[in-house]
C-alpha cells in the first residue's frame, strides 16, 4: 500500500512554494520542498490576481509529478488569503470559498490564490483540501475592538498561521497543553504582529495594517494629525501613499533597503543612522511586546520571537535585554507555513480537529 502524503501550496506574489509531506496519524514529516519561481513577464500578463490560477495550477501539478512518487495523496493545504473575520482552525474549502477568494477577497493578494490550487489539485486527485489560520483570524474581545471612534473599530489582521504554530511548539517545549498556553508572540517579517496568545486563542495584537512597529517596509502605526494632513497635501494620489505606507515605507523608507543583514552591516561599518533606525524599530517591538503582556496581565509562560528577523543575533540580544522581566524569550527563527498548513490538514485527518465549514460564522467574542 502506498505511503499517505498532503500537499501544501503558499503562494506569494511571484512565487509559489509547494511542499510534500508523508503524514502518520496527526504528525507529518517532509518529503520535498521547491520554490516554483514565476517569471515577472510572465506575470505581467495577467491583468488579475485570478487570472494566475490555471498557471500556477500547472506549475504545482509539475511539482507533483516530481515528487509523488509512490506515495498517494489524502489531502491539500493551502495559504487562507485575505477573507473575512473567522476563527483560528482548519476551514474546509469549497466551491463559495474558492468564489470568494478568487473574486471577492478583502484585499487582493497572491495568498487568495491558496484555496483555489489547493482545491484544484484536490479535486483531480479526489481527496479533501483546506486552509489553516488565514490572517483574518479575528478573536479580539469587545474591549480590544474599540478604538476610540465609533466608525473606525479595531479588527485583527495577523499573521496568525506561523503565530499558532509557534504556540503549538512552545506548549510541546514546556511541556503543556496548547490551551493552557500564556504567551506572547511576536512574528517578525517583511510585515510584523505581535500578539497575546491565551488558550489558544489571538485575543489581541498590534495589527500589521494599524499600530504595528514600523517594520523594513511597512510604516506601521503613524501619528494620525500629521497623517491627516499628508492625505490632503496634494503631494500624493491615495495609490501613491498607500504603496509609500505599505512597501516603501519603514526601514525602506529611511535607508532606501529592506535587507536587514545589508543594515546590520551599515551599523559595523560606522553607519550611526543606520544604527539609529535599527534601534527604534526594535525599541517600537519592545514597547508592543510589553503592551500585549499588559494583555495578559503580565501572566507569561514565554515571549516567543519568530519570522526572519529573529535569525539576527543582534535583534534576538535587543529584545532579550528588553523583556528580561517579562518572561524567557523562545526564539523559533523563520516561518514554516508549508509544515503549518499540513499539520493543520493532519490534525484534521487524525480527528483531533474538526474542520469548519465556510461560509464561516463570525468569531464568538470573548468578554
Amino acid at each position: 500500500m502506498t505511503d499517505p502524503a498532503i500537499l501544501s501550496i503558499n503562494p506569494g506574489t511571484t512565487t509559489t512554494r509547494c511542499a510534500l509531506f508523508a503524514v502518520n496519524g496527526a504528525q507529518v514529516t517532509a518529503l520535498a520542498e521547491e520554490m516554483l519561481d514565476h517569471d515577472d513577464t510572465v506575470m505581467a500578463r495577467f491583468s488579475a490576481i485570478a487570472d494566475q490560477l490555471e498557471f500556477r495550477a500547472g506549475r504545482v501539478a509539475g511539482f507533483l509529478d516530481r515528487h509523488l512518487g509512490a506515495c498517494r495523496l489524502v489531502a491539500c493545504a493551502g495559504r487562507g488569503g485575505m477573507l473575512t473575520p473567522v476563527p483560528s482552525g482548519v476551514i474546509a474549502v469549497n466551491d463559495a470559498l474558492v468564489d470568494f477568494a478568487l473574486h471577492r477577497p478583502v484585499y487582493h493578494h497572491a495568498s487568495n490564490l491558496g484555496a483555489p490550487l489547493a482545491h484544484r489539485i484536490a479535486q483531480a486527485h479526489g481527496v479533501p483540501s483546506y486552509v489553516v489560520d488565514p490572517v483574518s483570524v479575528d478573536e479580539l474581545s469587545p474591549v480590544a475592538r474599540l478604538s476610540g471612534v465609533e466608525d473606525l473599530p479595531r479588527f485583527s489582521f495577523v499573521h496568525a498561521l506561523n503565530i499558532r504554530a509557534c504556540g503549538r511548539r512552545l506548549a510541546a517545549d514546556l511541556d503543556k497543553p496548547f490551551d493552557e498556553i500564556r504567551a506572547v508572540v511576536a512574528h517578525l517579517g517583511a510585515g510584523f504582529s505581535i500578539a497575546a496568545l491565551l488558550g489558544g486563542r489571538l485575543v489581541d495584537s498590534s495589527n500589521r495594517m494599524e499600530i504595528s512597529p514600523f517594520t523594513p517596509e511597512r510604516a506601521g502605526g503613524l501619528p494620525p494629525l500629521p497623517l491627516i494632513e499628508l492625505c490632503y497635501s496634494g503631494k500624493y494620489s491615495k495609490e501613491a501613499l498607500l504603496k509609500r505606507l505599505y512597501g516603501q515605507g519603514g526601514v525602506y523608507g529611511y535607508l532606501g533597503t529592506r535587507d536587514m543583514r545589508r543594515v546590520e552591516k551599515m551599523i559595523e561599518d560606522g553607519n550611526e543612522r543606520a544604527r539609529l533606525i535599527h534601534d527604534a524599530m526594535l525599541y517600537q517591538v519592545g514597547k508592543a511586546i510589553g503592551a500585549m503582556a499588559a494583555v495578559t496581565g503580565f501572566d507569561l509562560d514565554a515571549i516567543v520571537l519568530t519570522g526572519g528577523l529573529a535569525h539576527s543575533a543582534r535583534v534576538a540580544d535587543t529584545l532579550r535585554a528588553r523583556t528580561r522581566a517579562l518572561a524567557p524569550l523562545h526564539i523559533y527563527p523563520g516561518s514554516d507555513e508549508c509544515l503549518a498548513l499540513a499539520q493543520g490538514a493532519a490534525r484534521v485527518l487524525a480527528g483531533q480537529e474538526a474542520p469548519l465549514t465556510w461560509p464561516v460564522t463570525p468569531p464568538r467574542q470573548v468578554a
